[in-house]
């Protein structure tokens, strides 16, 4: 696992978006790609470049249940917002928020088998949480339902005009399907995400009570950290 500390958000936005660039032109056709706060300005600074995504292909971690891909909350629409409109890719998958649970699982891990990530973009939730993968979910879990836990909640209401509008479930990729990246990047920025940073860097194997520690046994996973998240490290 290699460390990169970098002073604050600003300068570590531009180091995954060199990471980037360096994996696009190197041949890397399929991205991973995260959303929330975390990663926006990576997303700004690609659609602000020069860069061409149109041979390549997204898949994103997660999707809430119950929105659908239109709802300005949704995260289908963030990522249009924030990216695919600026710089579209040949083609971009995110989990589909309205459709049955057995039959969406089974559809995005198709997608994934279909589309094997070169380069997985990540950030970190405050309790250890990648993508909607919280505390406890299994190290082997595949793309799942999961309810989301109240401090997750809390997290994202800030989005919502009330706390009751936001979802309670979400659509996402499983810790196993994570791991299957080639290359994985995670973005940590800020001091409410040091103790998380803590617990992953210095774990010597993977936890389910804290699940961005399955990166340990990942051969190629670059954690891009600025002084706030280092704090404790």
């Amino acid at each position: 696992m290699e460390i990169i500390r970098v002073k604050n958000k600003e300068e570590g936005s531009q180091k995954a978006y060199e990471l980037i660039r360096e994996a696009l032109d190197g041949g890397a056709k399929v991205f991973g790609l995260a959303t929330g706060s975390t990663p926006e300005l990576v997303y700004e600074m690609l659609s602000e470049s020069d860069v061409d995504f149109s041979d390549a292909v997204s898949v994103n971690l997660d999707e809430y249940v119950g929105l659908a891909g239109d709802h300005e909350q949704s995260y289908r629409y963030f990522m249009e917002q924030k990216l695919f409109n600026a710089k579209p890719f040949k083609a971009s998958y995110v989990p589909d928020g309205l459709n049955e649970e057995a039959a969406e699982i089974e559809a995005y891990e198709k997608v994934l088998a279909e589309n094997p990530v070169d380069l997985q973009i990540l950030g970190i939730g405050s309790n250890g949480h990648i993508a909607f993968n919280e505390p406890g979910t299994p190290l082997d879990s595949v793309t799942h339902k999961v309810e989301l836990t109240d401090s997750t909640i809390q997290a994202n209401k800030r989005f919502f005009e009330k706390e009751e509008d936001v979802p309670r479930f979400a659509y996402t990729m499983g810790l196993s399907s994570i791991m299957k990246g080639e290359k994985i990047i995670l973005l940590a920025f800020g001091e409410a995400k040091a103790q998380a940073v803590k617990d992953l860097v210095t774990a010597h194997t993977p936890d389910e009570a804290i699940p961005s520690t399955v990166l340990v046994d990942h051969p190629n996973v670059t954690v891009i950290v600025d002084e706030a998240a280092a704090a404790l490290i």
